[in-house]
C-alpha cells in the first residue's frame, strides 16, 4: 500500500482543514495510507512580531518550517492557507492542488446587540490582526476602534467574552471549518470589507520532482478555483505586497467571465484605492498582474510601502 505523510501547522484550524484534505484524498485514492504531521512554524512560536518579520522581508513565518520538511521528504504534501502562502514558491516546491473554496468573505462575531457592522455604536471596539482589516474598517467608519487581536479561533472568540471587544472579525472561513458556523452575526459584504487575496482557499504543496505526490494531490483540485486565486494571488504579487499588507482582492466567474475587484488602502483608512477589471478565466494571471498596474499608476505603491515601515 502506498503511504503519503501531509504536514501542516498543529492549530485546530490547521488540523481541521488537513483532516478535511485527508478525507478527500482517500475517497480518491482508497488504497494509499494517508498520515498527518504537524510542525510548528515561526509564526506559531513569535505571534507578536509577526509585522517585524514581515517588514524585514520574512514572509515565510507560517510555511517556512513546513516547506523545509518538504524539501526534506519527511513529508510528501504541505497542506496550507492559500492567503498565508508566499506569491512566490521556493525552488523545488510548486502548488499542486487548490481544493474548492470555501467563504472568501470575513465574518463578524459580537456581543448581545453588537451583531451588525453598519449598526454598531459609535467608537465601537472592534477586534482584529489584521491590517487589512483596520484599514478598511477605518476607512468605513472612522470611529471605529479597531484593536489587536491575536491567537487562534477559540482564543479570539474568548476573548469576545472579555472587556476589551465588542466585537471580532475572523476569515468566515476558519469558523465554517472548524464547525463553528453558528457563532457567525453576520457576513460582510465585501463592499465594506473585502477580503484577503486567497483567503477562504487551501493550497496543497509538493516537491516538483514528485511525481506521486503531485499525482495525488492534483485529485482534488477545482479548476474554477484556481483561475479565482490566481487572479488575486497575481495582483498581490504585482503590487510588490505580502500577507500583512493593507490589501483586497476577490475574483468571482460568472457567465463565463472573470470579474477582479482589488483595494489597498492607508493603515489609517484615509484613503482606499480601487480598481476592477473582466476578462476570460483563461487570462486570470494577466488579469492580476495588469490589475495591480492599474492600481500602481493610481498610487498605490506609496500605500503598500507605508505598511512596510
Amino acid at each position: 500500500m502506498r503511504s503519503i505523510t501531509v504536514g501542516t501547522r498543529g492549530s485546530a484550524l490547521a488540523l481541521a482543514q488537513t483532516r478535511w484534505v485527508i478525507g478527500r484524498l482517500k475517497e480518491e485514492w482508497p488504497d494509499t495510507e494517508f498520515r498527518l504531521q504537524t510542525i510548528s512554524t515561526k509564526g506559531d512560536r513569535d505571534r507578536g512580531s509577526l509585522e517585524q518579520m514581515a517588514a524585514q522581508g520574512d514572509k515565510g513565518f507560517w510555511v517556512k518550517e513546513i516547506e523545509e520538511a518538504l524539501l526534506a521528504s519527511r513529508i510528501d504534501i504541505a497542506v496550507h492557507s492559500l492567503k498565508d502562502l508566499p506569491t512566490q514558491q521556493p525552488e523545488g516546491l510548486e502548488i499542486a492542488c487548490i481544493p474548492t473554496r470555501v467563504d472568501a468573505r470575513d465574518a463578524l462575531v459580537g456581543k448581545e446587540g453588537m451583531k451588525k457592522l453598519a449598526e454598531l455604536p459609535q467608537g465601537a471596539r472592534i477586534g482584529t490582526s489584521s491590517v487589512r482589516r483596520k484599514a478598511f474598517l477605518k476607512a468605513f467608519r472612522p470611529d471605529f476602534q479597531v484593536i489587536k487581536l491575536r491567537g487562534n479561533v477559540d482564543t479570539r472568540l474568548a476573548a469576545l467574552a472579555g472587556d476589551e471587544y465588542d466585537a471580532i472579525i475572523l476569515a468566515a472561513a476558519g469558523l465554517i471549518r472548524t464547525e463553528l458556523r453558528n457563532r457567525i452575526d453576520e457576513l460582510i459584504d465585501p463592499g465594506i470589507l473585502l477580503p484577503a487575496p486567497g483567503q477562504g482557499a487551501l493550497a496543497l504543496e509538493t516537491r516538483s520532482d514528485d511525481d506521486l505526490g503531485i499525482e495525488v494531490a492534483y485529485a482534488i483540485h477545482d479548476l474554477t478555483t484556481d483561475d479565482r486565486t490566481t487572479a488575486e494571488r497575481e495582483f498581490l504579487a504585482g503590487l510588490g505586497a505580502g500577507c500583512l499588507a493593507p490589501v483586497g482582492a476577490l475574483a468571482t466567474i460568472k457567465g463565463g467571465v472573470l470579474t477582479l475587484e482589488g483595494w489597498v488602502g492607508a493603515l489609517d483608512g484615509s484613503k482606499v484605492i480601487q480598481a476592477v477589471t473582466r476578462g476570460d478565466p483563461a487570462e486570470c494571471a494577466d488579469l492580476g498582474a495588469e490589475l495591480a498596474q492599474d492600481m500602481l499608476g493610481q498610487g498605490a505603491k506609496e500605500l503598500v510601502d507605508a505598511a512596510k515601515v
